[in-house]
């Protein structure tokens, strides 16, 4: 495949970003319930996928026992963070529900520790720090507001534990395993799971008016399909740390949105718990990317993802 020049990969990168940034702004335009509004973005996602099918049939032979469980696990931690992180913006601001959720790069620097017994530098340990003591800014600027956003920002954060789960079992995975095959198992566990959960919960899965099912194909379409396709396609070119780094662009991307759809201000508080949490993600991933280069630089083309 013929290289991208790199205008092209950071214009793709940059598209990227917009078309994440727009997904919690399309939940939260949504009336359906949470769940409701995670199935059908998982729904028209595999429907969307399906044309393409035919053509990587023959990956999904012989996929071992252990790949059909992890992609499983992966699917039902997706869908548990869309319910999670759908819920949470009916009860707090999408500026404190996506900054939180952008903490999946902590919660994954605390996981490999505890799984995978990895080592990391001091400068990835204090931008660790930096940004757990942002989102105590943030939770308690908004405790002082309400306990409803207080609740709505732990929904966040235990959402950002469920996408970590995910990208941990993804980035083991998809290593030997083509794109395509990879996310179309898991979107499809993912769906089956939240189907069962609206299924249990007694949710209606018809009655929603015209601007719903709209704004579920866009769902699918923009913040799922394109902006994780964009992500993965351009990181083989960028390098894993710039497109993570980039993904820190969604809590801006969907602030500015939130200010001129929803008239979302932001608490002193709020602003400065974002910015050090941004803070401490960037020295997070500097720092750390610096020791992933010069222990396995063959992991750069891992690809890299997000909600």
């Amino acid at each position: 495949m013929k290289s991208p020049t790199y205008l092209k990969a950071y214009i793709g990168l940059f598209i990227g970003i917009i078309t994440v940034s727009a997904s919690a702004i399309l939940v939260k335009l949504a009336d359906a319930p949470a769940g409701i509004t995670a199935f059908y973005r998982l729904f028209f996602t595999v429907v969307v996928m399906l044309p393409l099918f035919p053509r990587y049939a023959s990956t999904f032979r012989r996929i071992p026992m252990k790949v059909w469980f992890g992609s499983a696990l992966a699917g039902i931690s997706l869908a548990l963070h869309f319910i999670l992180w759908f819920r949470s913006l009916d009860l707090t601001s999408v500026t404190s529900s996506v900054v939180l959720v952008t903490l999946q790069p902590l919660f994954a620097f605390l996981g490999s520790m505890i799984v995978f017994k990895t080592r990391h530098t001091l400068g990835a340990s204090l931008g660790v720090l930096f940004s757990i003591l942002g989102s105590v800014l943030i939770s308690w600027g908004d405790f002082e507001l309400s306990t409803v956003a207080f609740w709505g920002d732990a929904l966040a954060l235990a959402a950002c534990l469920a996408v970590t789960v995910y990208l941990m079992i993804g980035e083991r995975i998809r290593q030997d395993r083509p794109l395509y095959t990879y996310t179309f198992i898991v979107y499809c566990f993912s769906m089956v799971t939240l189907l069962i959960y609206n299924c249990l919960t007694s949710q209606d899965f018809f009655h929603y008016p015209t601007k719903d099912w709209v704004l579920f194909l866009l769902l699918a379409i923009f913040p799922t399909l394109l902006g994780h396709t964009i992500f993965n396609g351009v990181v083989k070119w960028l390098g894993v740390t710039t497109v993570s780094m980039s993904i820190l662009g969604e809590p801006i991307g969907a602030s500015i949105l939130a200010y001129f759809i929803f008239g979302e201000t932001l608490s002193v508080l709020q602003i400065i718990g974002s910015l050090i949490i941004l803070g401490g993600i960037a020295v997070y991933l500097i720092f750390e990317s610096r020791i992933h280069r010069r222990t396995n630089p063959a992991l750069d083309n891992v690809t890299a993802a997000t909600k």
